[in-house]
């Protein structure tokens, strides 16, 4: 996909990322995709449908970026977040793992979830959604005055030393092979993607839900899409093809002033869905005065989940409007 400016280029890829959210939204709503929810009905009733559906959409999108990837259709190696990075920050995901799952649960749902439930008219979720993106946008921003940011004041100094530095990508086919890792990615993606394919599909019962199927088809789908699209618009500068990501790079050289920049790089790296720094995004917006050079992928996405659990919700009529049950239910959700 190929565009004679920048503004075309970003125009396209911000609109499609808000027509891919949207479907999500939907579909999402209407499924009741829901990680929490996944464990919540093994542990609790022993029904793994859901969860099957969640294993579903990982085996999706990762058969489909393994393939697209070793056709050069998609850009993993420099992604943001940067996924592959060399540095291993094992102490940092177990430590997000372990309060992502604990906050979730006492918050009603992940960060997506989060989106779905204030799309079909959920207040509580609007507190939750407040709490994330303050956390979320100083966890990674300094506070206003100051150098620090609240990664810095409260893990830096403990958790960053026990990382450990690959020396080069930390994905399982660069570690296996790294004289061949194309080919090792390709076999890896494949062979764990085809995998969990037969161990979700031996349930009868699986197969027999449309619902559980629709969901992991259709959320792998989506982000296999958004790594498509954010990997495939050039713009075409001075007879030379330029992604979005080289473009800002080399921004003094081909524009004539920064009108239309967007504020960072990262808004328009080759990327997929996640939602807490998104989420947190959606702060940082706001406190800028809504200046359109905060626009990025994640701000769109959030936007379009929203709209489009709440557009479900309102063709279903679905939507309620539901509050704290007492003041318990009012700290969970805080403190989740």
């Amino acid at each position: 996909m190929v565009f004679e400016s920048f503004a075309e280029g970003l125009s396209f890829f911000l609109w499609s990322t808000f027509v891919i959210a949207l479907i999500m939204g939907a579909v999402v709503n209407k499924t009741n995709f829901c990680t929490m929810g996944a464990v919540s009905d093994m542990v609790n009733m022993g029904d793994y449908g859901r969860f099957r559906a969640w294993l579903l959409a990982i085996a999706v999108a990762m058969l489909g970026v393994t393939g697209l990837e070793y056709l050069g259709m998609v850009e993993v190696n420099n992604t943001f977040p940067p996924y592959r990075s060399g540095q291993l920050v094992f102490g940092e995901n177990i430590l997000g793992g372990l309060l992502f799952g604990i906050g979730m649960t006492f918050a009603s749902g992940c960060g997506n979830k989060t989106l779905i439930r204030i799309g079909g008219g959920n207040l509580k979720s609007v507190l939750v959604f407040i709490i994330i993106a303050l956390i979320a946008w100083y966890m990674i921003n300094p506070f206003p005055g100051s150098d620090q940011t609240l990664f810095s004041v409260l893990f830096y100094d403990w958790i960053r030393p026990i990382s450990t530095d690959l020396g080069s990508h930390q994905d399982i086919g660069a570690i296996l092979s790294p004289d061949n890792a194309a080919m090792s990615r390709l076999i890896a993606g494949l062979l764990i993607g085809l995998l969990l394919l037969f161990l979700i599909f031996r349930s009868a019962d699986f197969r027999s839900s449309r619902d559980n199927i629709l969901s992991g088809v259709v959320v792998g789908l989506v982000i296999l899409a958004a790594w498509y699209t954010s990997s495939n618009i050039a713009v075409n500068a001075d007879d030379s093809l330029y992604s979005m990501s080289d473009y800002y790079e080399e921004w003094d050289m081909l524009a004539d002033d920064d009108t239309g920049k967007p504020e960072r790089s990262t808004a328009v790296a080759a990327q997929s869905f996640t939602f807490i720094n998104p989420i947190g995004q959606s702060y940082g917006y706001s406190i800028s005065g809504f200046d359109r050079a905060m626009i990025s992928f994640g701000l769109v996405a959030v936007v379009g989940v929203i709209l489009g659990s709440l557009l479900w919700s309102l063709l279903s009529r679905s939507f309620r409007l539901e509050w704290f049950v007492d003041i318990k239910d009012f700290f969970m959700h805080v403190i989740g």
